[in-house]
């Protein structure tokens, strides 16, 4: 009885925390990374991450008895996985690992919300107001200038800057695939799965890399703990649930909050400096997804009013 009540009085205002606790988790990516990818390579990090992250998952469904998937929502979760987590972080580490600037990778990746909302258009057949698609535009430009300070006189090879495409398109298929064939998927089940198919993409990675003793330093095994636990089991999760209940152009519209939340993690941990363009790049960008959440509610309000009518 008092868990009903408490969902009654609560469950709104709790769902509408998730998206500001998916964005403060996601944000930390790169922050964990910088921590722990000194004393490891980039195959290995990623596969003991991996690793851990599926013995997390296994416990968990244990515990809740979720039920199995059948043997096409095993492939479905498999194809998401390998989009989202493999060719996404895959390509974000590989792309760090050769020398491409976190910053530009972040201009490269924050192209997402666009070509989502692009596929989302054609292969979901959701519905963007033009309002939305300047907001989207609007936050590119407000991406740009968030990190623009840390990409002057960068010198990298056209190899590199693929891995960072690759991690773009990545993470934008694999969310319309989320969205289109894992639609109503247990969450915990489908995750594991995911992270299954991902160790095909990042074992071969640890393979082919030049072999490097890792030093299991203090600071890599919390950067790794956090990963695991912060970003591959609460923020995936949280991640998946957003694209299962809203609009894919909508969910991925929070993408354009996370670098400038990352830059005033970098400011308050490594002391790294904010300019004023990077404030004013800020700025659009929390301008830009209040816009597109503002429109996406206008838009559910007149279609609630026009059936109404009828």
């Amino acid at each position: 009885m008092f868990g009903n009540e408490f969902l009654q009085l609560y469950g709104t205002e709790m769902k509408r925390l998730i998206p500001i606790i998916f964005v403060l988790l996601w944000s930390t990516g790169f922050i964990g990374a910088k921590y722990g990818l000194p004393y490891i390579s980039t195959g290995d990090f990623l596969s003991i991450r991996m690793i851990a992250t599926i013995l997390v998952f296994l416990l968990l469904i244990a515990f809740t008895q979720q039920e199995k998937l059948t043997p096409s929502q095993i492939l479905h979760a498999s194809i998401t996985g390998i989009l989202i987590h493999g060719a996404y972080l895959g390509g974000v580490f590989l792309a760090i690992d050769f020398g491409l600037p976190a910053a530009l990778t972040a201009i490269i990746v924050g192209l997402q919300p666009l070509f989502t909302a692009l596929l989302a258009v054609l292969v979901l057949k959701e519905q963007i107001n033009k309002i939305q698609w300047i907001a989207l535009l609007v936050g590119l430009l407000g991406l740009y200038l968030v990190v623009s300070g840390s990409i002057s006189h960068v010198q990298f090879t056209s190899s590199t800057l693929a891995y960072a495409f690759i991690a773009l398109f990545g993470i934008t298929l694999g969310t319309v695939y989320q969205k289109r064939y894992c639609q109503g998927q247990p969450l915990l089940s489908s995750a594991c799965w995911q992270y299954c198919a991902s160790l095909c993409v990042f074992i071969p990675i640890m393979w082919l890399e030049p072999h490097t003793p890792i030093v299991w330093h203090i600071e890599l095994i919390l950067s790794l703990l956090w990963l695991v636990f912060g970003l591959s089991v609460a923020a995936i999760l949280l991640l998946l649930y957003m694209i299962n209940q809203g609009d894919a152009a909508k969910v991925t519209s929070y993408f354009y909050l996370v670098p400038p939340v990352t830059a005033v993690e970098a400011w308050l941990l490594f002391d790294e400096t904010l300019s004023l363009t990077t404030l004013i790049g800020m700025v659009l960008c929390v301008t830009s997804v209040f816009a597109v959440m503002s429109a996406q509610q206008w838009h559910q309000r007149k279609l609630v009013q026009s059936l109404q009518n009828k």
